[in-house]
């Protein structure tokens, strides 16, 4: 699991400037103060709400009762479990002391227009000078084009991209551009926009019913990255593209988990549905936690309950709906006996409040219009001060590891404030000026300096890297390390879009669920990218999920990223990766005599330095060694390909093998530099 740790220690470790409201007194006063003294008015005690400037704030009292000792006094109070730190205490008395001003929560502010002249790099740099940092220098060309290739299209570079030695900025700018328009940056970038979308092939639930076409709207996002629809169409498509003759889109809201089982309520199965679709909508474009205010008004935000039930009320009169023609799933506005929207009072449907009309929410803008287009067209106004917010921390995030704004589906008081607010700005001010276009602004981030640094940490300070004085190491996600393993070894097949397919998978998989019969599809069709292999609910292909792929219960706006033994004994023995490390050894055997650089250059995307040349020899010599020894039952471990080769052409395979289980297992090879 990640360590999260206050953003306002890390600054402090780097030099951080003078006591800032947003960056260290408003986190203090949302995660130990708000619940009991925040906008829920029901919740709300000693009528006192410590979320905006109230006249009567009796400062003295206030400091007295949060640092008293007597524990029928002191506040929070002990049983509350938020007990204030030392630290915290510390920076609520200098608050105090300096007058104890409020600012407006930044996310809920306008955009701020930046000057034209600054840019990614220059932001980022006055951060470090303020901090007494450097930034690090440019990464070599190898790393640099390794990390281009995984961070692009998810794939490892061939042989010939390798080569390249002298990577002058005018052929870099070259190779992003081939890049962003290859079809695998669809296939590369439109995963991540699944994960959000929490795509699944099943229902789930019990029954877990087959969705045979629910792979159309996975292929609507390829192709929508690919062509690089501007992100006001993308949005409004997905939102209400039943009216705008782009009904493929909103197969997002039916990618969700749907109860079909015998006896269920189905008013009930309709409103979870309804909920479901508004809390993503909330996390996934506007970055805020609506579902908090579901049964209640928000505890941290200023989001009431009528709010979300005004936000509900546009999905109020919705149904499914497959289209005749193509079978994708999508949305249809019901024309006829349409309901009213009401209150759902603490959250149950059946105990109804007052009536709602479709609206947005009280703290933002008002849009002008109720219905779902109108509501698309109001998400992605430039007088919304989230959602540019929002999509560029995404992108970011891909590109660094982690976002400006490290809570990327919560902008509210509760999450973090971000790293760089100006340049958060500046982004999205970029974003929306040049049409929203998402290529556009992923050249703008890998053309800078600050992505194309080295990932070598040549400072103490900053272990979190939040200022960006160098590149984030990352490991590489679930799908990309399978379909990584897959083309070096020469398996992968290419294909883009269709049905889905079936990986074989272990028999003891199936003794939980009501899921069987598996049948893994046939021929070189279990060789094709990760983002096409089935995604049950009930059946989770493990080998994905032991690298932290999500499981698309709800969207899923950032991964986690564990360390565990299982991953390397995934590794080292799951039959994807060992069918990768025999048909790599029998490519290095069959495409060059100099064996082991040729697989070295394979799976590194580099030539080897001399030591590490020198250690592979030996480990060569050993593991050939033992394969002579070994006999017959050391050559059990090339599979069926032992039969099509000589009795020589069989040792140095076997000993290629264990080579490339090697290789295949190094750190280098799991992460991006």
């Amino acid at each position: 699991m990640e360590w999260r740790v206050p953003l306002l220690l890390c600054l402090i470790s780097v030099g951080a400037p003078a006591l800032d409201f947003t960056r260290d007194v408003r986190p203090i006063l949302a995660t130990k103060c708000y619940a009991c003294h925040g906008p829920d008015e029901e919740s709300r005690e000693a009528d006192l709400r410590l979320d905006m400037p109230a006249k009567d704030f009796d400062t003295k009292t206030f400091l007295h009762r949060i640092t008293t000792t007597d524990p029928s006094d002191v506040m929070p109070p002990a049983k509350s479990a938020k007990s204030l730190t030392t630290a915290e205490k510390d920076t609520l008395r200098q608050w105090i002391k300096s007058g104890a001003n409020y600012e407006p929560h930044w996310a809920f502010q306008p955009i701020r227009q930046s000057n034209s002249h600054q840019g990614i790099d220059s932001l980022i740099h006055a951060r470090l000078i303020q901090s007494h940092l450097k930034p690090a220098p440019r990464a070599n060309a190898s790393t640099l084009i390794r990390r281009l290739y995984l961070d692009l299209i998810g794939l490892p570079p061939p042989l010939v991209a390798c080569e390249l030695t002298d990577l002058s900025d005018e052929r870099y700018a070259t190779l992003v551009d081939q890049l962003l328009s290859d079809p695998r940056f669809g296939e590369r970038w439109g995963r991540h926009w699944l994960d959000m979308a929490r795509y699944a092939d099943s229902n789930g639930f019990l029954g877990d019913g087959l969705r045979p076409y629910a792979y159309r709207y996975r292929d609507w996002v390829i192709q929508a990255f690919n062509e690089d629809m501007p992100y006001d169409e993308f949005t409004i498509a997905q939102i209400a593209g039943d009216l705008t003759e782009m009904s493929a889109g909103t197969g997002f809201h039916r990618n969700a988990a749907l109860n079909t089982e015998a006896g269920v309520d189905k008013e009930e199965a309709r409103h979870q549905n309804l909920v479901d679709r508004i809390n993503t909508i909330g996390r996934v474009w506007l970055g805020l936690t609506l579902g908090c205010a579901q049964c209640h008004t928000h505890k941290y935000d200023p989001i009431t309950i009528r709010d979300y039930y005004s936000f509900y009320a546009f999905f109020d009169n919705t149904e499914d709906y497959d289209d005749a023609q193509t079978k994708a799933p999508s949305l249809v506005e019901v024309s006829k006996n349409r309901r009213q929207s009401y209150v759902h009072i603490a959250g149950d449907y059946t105990r109804r409040g007052p009536d709602v009309m479709p609206a947005t929410l009280s703290a933002l803008p008002a849009q002008v219009g109720n219905t779902r287009r109108e509501l698309a067209q109001w998400l992605v106004s430039p007088q919304n001060p989230l959602t540019a917010r929002v999509a560029v921390n995404h992108i970011w995030s891909k590109l660094f590891g982690y976002g400006l704004v490290r809570t990327p589906d919560d902008f509210g008081t509760s999450g973090e404030a971000p790293s760089h607010p100006e340049l958060l700005d500046w982004l999205a001010t970029e974003f929306m000026r040049h049409g929203w276009s998402r290529k556009q602004l992923i050249k703008r981030i890998v053309m800078s300096e600050t992505y194309r640094q080295s990932s070598v940490p040549y400072f103490q300070t900053d272990p979190l890297n939040i200022l960006l004085s160098r590149q984030n190491r990352i490991r590489l996600d679930a799908e990309i390390l399978r379909d990584s393993a897959l083309a070096v070894s020469g398996l992968l097949k290419p294909t883009i879009g269709g049905p889905s397919f079936r990986p074989p998978l272990p028999e003891d998989v199936f003794d939980v669920g009501r899921s069987s019969n598996w049948q893994a599809s046939p021929g070189d069709e279990i060789y094709r990218r990760s983002l096409y292999i089935i995604t049950l609910r009930s059946v989770l292909y493990p080998t994905l999920t032991t690298f932290d792929a999500p499981d698309a219960a709800d969207a899923c706006v950032r991964r986690e990223r564990s360390n565990t033994p299982l991953q390397a004994l995934t590794m080292m023995n799951d039959g994807i990766f060992v069918e990768a490390a025999q048909s790599l050894a029998l490519r290095a055997l069959r495409e060059s005599p100099n064996h082991l650089e040729k697989i070295f250059h394979l799976v590194l995307n580099r030539q080897p330095r001399v030591e590490e040349f020198s250690r592979l020899q030996t480990f060569h010599l050993e593991q050939k060694a033992r394969v002579q020894q070994s006999g017959a039952a050391a050559l059990q471990v090339l599979g069926a390909h032992q039969k099509t080769l000589s009795s020589a052409q069989a040792t140095e395979a076997a000993t290629l093998v264990a080579v490339a289980r090697l290789l295949l297992n190094l750190d280098e090879f799991i992460n991006r530099e």
